[in-house]
């Protein structure tokens, strides 16, 4: 029955990935790439000549030779451009022997075809970034088996559903609170699922998270607007509004981010605590002895208050990795504490960093009192009374 209840739940989760992989998101075919063809192309030869060279930074044009790999033109030989505009952060310097991806305007002509441009866009790493997902989810099915599969499906699962759903509504002008609100939900929703099957767990965890979850999204709604933050400080926000989405409410996507970057560790403390609480109720129950509702919410306390400070740290770790740079630029700079606490863009991560953090704070109980109660009943409701032991370490 277990094994069924399982493989069904898999096969749902399957069907559930498929969809959304399939399914437009409405913004397909961008204009630059509309009429063309994207291919891979080898690097020949290169002709730096025309390149301006100031010593940190390149700006002009490089000429390359290329073989055409991949596409209607493969084999075929042309010229490609690859423009620098003095950024190191975007501009590419290709060398002989470079696999790179390109985008060319063509013509078919009486005599074949007629190429346009060739535009060299970037190195081409599809390849090795398939490698490494591959690799990940081969290793984490090995260690795991099912539950490794599981998490496989609900990485998959996740990615779609933030890129075949999340950033679609939100480019449609969609309210970002609720859009990300209500798509973190159903994926919360799914990925418990995974997780625990349709039983009182998954009723327990997801009501923690969510709880968790609601919380961050408040406080990020306050303190956005407390601390005068707009939505321009994530990276290449701006660049939407320049893109013909000048109607888009980037204050509120930001306020989303907070909630959507924490739902993750959120989801993990709800599960740790519900596998904890249930672990101990499910033992007690099967050698008979009795435990009240108090102690098994207790227990999932107890379990909440070591797994706090690491998810915390967690979160403080990966939001200040985003921004090593701009605190180097500070030091280096010798900027004074007070101004860099200050500055708009560190203030966008102390939100990020202490809503996040806040919400896993009120996870922990919400999800240990839910879990002691549900769970607790659950695993007694068919035991006798004379049949149990009362726990000598029972304080009521």
């Amino acid at each position: 029955m277990i094994l069924r209840k399982n493989i069904l739940i898999l096969f749902g989760s399957m069907i559930i990935a498929g969809i959304l992989f399939f399914i437009p998101s409405g913004f397909e075919g961008a204009l630059q790439f509309k009429d063309a063809e994207k291919c891979r192309v080898l690097v020949e030869e290169t002709d730096d000549s025309r390149l301006i060279d100031t010593g940190l930074i390149r700006s002009g044009q490089q000429i390359c030779s290329v073989r055409i790999l991949s596409g209607k033109f493969k084999g075929h030989r042309a010229e490609g451009w690859n423009m620098l505009g003095g950024s190191l952060s975007q501009d590419k310097l290709f060398r002989p022997g470079d696999k790179v991806q390109a985008v060319i305007h063509y013509d078919i002509g009486r005599q074949g075809p007629e190429f346009y441009s060739i535009n060299l866009i970037d190195y081409y790493r599809l390849n090795g970034e398939l490698i490494l997902a591959v690799a990940f989810g081969i290793f984490l099915i090995i260690f795991a088996g099912t539950t490794g599969l599981r998490s496989v499906l609900s990485f998959i699962i996740t990615i779609l559903a933030l890129w075949k759903v999340l950033v679609p509504l939100y480019l449609k002008g969609f309210n970002p609170i609720l859009s990300g609100i209500l798509v973190v939900g159903l994926m919360t929703f799914v990925i418990l699922t995974l997780v625990y099957g349709f039983d009182r767990r998954l009723l327990s965890s997801f009501c923690g998270s969510m709880f968790g979850i609601i919380f961050a999204a408040l406080l990020s709604f306050a303190f956005t607007k407390i601390f005068h933050i707009h939505g321009a400080v994530m990276a290449n926000s701006e660049s939407l509004l320049y893109s013909g989405f000048q109607d888009l409410n980037l204050t509120q996507i930001f306020m989303a981010s907070v909630f959507i970057g924490a739902s993750g560790s959120v989801m993990d403390l709800s599960v740790d605590i519900t596998s904890a609480v249930n672990e101990v109720v499910k033992t007690a129950a099967r050698k008979r002895i009795y435990i009240s509702r108090r102690e098994a919410v207790l227990s999932g306390l107890a379990v909440a208050r070591a797994a706090m400070g690491t998810m915390t740290t967690t979160l403080l770790l990966a939001y200040s990795g985003t921004c090593i740079a701009l605190l180097m630029t500070f030091m280096a700079q010798g900027t004074p504490l007070y101004n860099i606490l200050n500055n708009n863009i560190v203030s966008a991560e102390i939100i990020n960093t202490i809503a996040g953090s806040f919400g896993l704070a009120m996870t922990a109980p919400f999800t240990a009192l839910i879990a002691g109660n549900i769970l607790h009943g659950s695993f007694y409701k068919h035991l006798t009374s004379s049949s149990l032991t009362l726990n000598t370490n029972q304080l009521d």
